[in-house]
């Protein structure tokens, strides 16, 4: 970075021989985050969320802007808005570089600037039939964090919580999996939506298998009746889904075996059929949804 904070643009000097790559999320109140989450929480979320488009891409993430519309000029709120966003920028190793304020109901825009090495970053369409399917981490706790929040059962859990607030964006995972993964997604709408995006953008169908499905057992414990679905479809998850070439799987199991990688194989691309794109869980065919509308509510 040649030039940050305090002049009318910031200017950046990317590595060479890098491409660079550019996500932006905007997250409203009551629809992305509870109205009465903390300024803490609401930032690192914002951050976390923006930081997996990265993971998903294989890039290296370096550098951020913020526009933030705020209701009120609350100075205590802003503190802790500051801390949960320096906490996450620090963790990660990128900086703000810019933004604007204005007065409004409160949104919080982010857009993150990565790099990735030219003709490595991780895209959505290069699947084929054949290819394993991948997802990092557990999937579920996202949904059923949203569930704790919004008093289901009033049965609260820390880690639930934390899993919504504060996703662990694959950073790491997503630059290992250069070079391995024909095509990648992180799971922001739902397992089923998110790999029917790689089935659309690649022209392949997907075929699930639901006992392979990566979640916590305390999960399954206590919400028995929806760890399953939220796991397919819940969202907010913020894992990979990635797919991976018959020749490629060995060296993926491998980093598996050594603890390099902490990723399951769920399923199997499979060619497209008169049916179309369309993913199978356990052979049955499931709608595909076009991810969250805003405009739809």
């Amino acid at each position: 970075m040649a030039l940050g904070i305090g002049d009318d643009a910031a200017l950046l000097s990317p590595n060479p021989n890098t491409q660079l790559v550019v996500a932006t999320d905007t997250l409203v109140e009551s629809v992305h985050f509870p109205a009465h989450a903390s300024a803490e929480q609401i930032a690192t979320r914002a951050l976390c969320v923006n930081l997996s488009d990265m993971a998903a891409m294989g890039a290296t993430p370096r550098w951020f802007t913020l526009a933030l519309t705020l209701p009120t000029a609350d100075a205590e709120w802003l503190l802790g808005f500051s801390r949960g966003l320096a906490e996450v920028a620090n963790q990660f190793g990128i900086a703000l570089i810019g933004g604007d304020t204005t007065s409004g109901p409160l949104t919080v825009s982010l857009t993150l600037l990565g790099e990735a090495a030219i003709g490595g970053a991780l895209q959505r369409s290069g699947a084929g039939p054949g290819d394993g399917i991948y997802v990092t981490g557990t999937l579920g706790d996202g949904a059923a964090g949203l569930a704790v929040i919004d008093d289901l059962g009033k049965r609260g859990n820390e880690r639930l919580l934390t899993r919504f607030y504060r996703p662990e964006p694959q950073v790491q995972a997503g630059k290992k999996l250069q070079g391995l993964a024909s095509a990648c997604i992180d799971i922001s709408d739902g397992l089923v939506a998110d790999l029917g995006h790689i089935c659309k953008s690649s022209g392949v169908s997907a075929s699930l298998w639901s006992e392979r499905l990566p979640i916590d057992p305390e999960l399954v414990q206590r919400f028995p009746e929806q760890a399953l679905s939220w796991a397919l479809s819940g969202g907010d998850d913020y894992q990979l889904c990635f797919t991976v070439a018959e020749a490629d799987v060995g060296m993926i199991d491998k980093l598996v075996a050594q603890g390099a990688l902490d990723a399951t194989m769920i399923g199997q691309i499979q060619a497209v059929t008169d049916g179309g794109c369309q993913v199978l869980v356990d052979d049955k065919r499931v709608a595909l949804k076009r991810g969250f509308d805003h405009f739809d509510r």
